[in-house]
């Protein structure tokens, strides 16, 4: 059984994956295992640069980021170990401040 996520990449941050809007990986083989923090390792992996623009320099998410895995905002779940079975699909959307 695959354990495939799909990735949803902002605009903004299409630099690192070649313009792709989406991206698959597969966390199952990182140390973060079947999890958000898994797949954020798997996309760097695959795309050097990109987890910096989404954690801070202590590892949290960074905070005008949010990243939802299906419907849900990790900030209200389990943050980095949400889990991320195969098929999930996780988007990543800047938040747009203003008045």
């Amino acid at each position: 059984m695959s354990a495939e996520v799909t990735v949803r990449v902002p605009t903004i941050l299409r630099t690192y994956t070649g313009g792709e809007a989406e991206v698959t990986v597969d966390p199952s083989d990182t140390s973060g295992g079947e999890t958000l923090a898994g797949v954020l390792e798997a996309l760097e992996a695959n795309h050097p640069g990109i987890r910096s623009r989404i954690l801070d320099d202590s590892g949290a998410l960074r905070r005008f980021v949010n990243v939802y895995v299906g419907d849900e905002d990790v900030r209200f779940a389990e943050g980095l170990a949400t889990p991320t079975p195969g098929g999930t699909q996780i988007s990543v959307i800047p938040a747009v401040a203003g008045g």
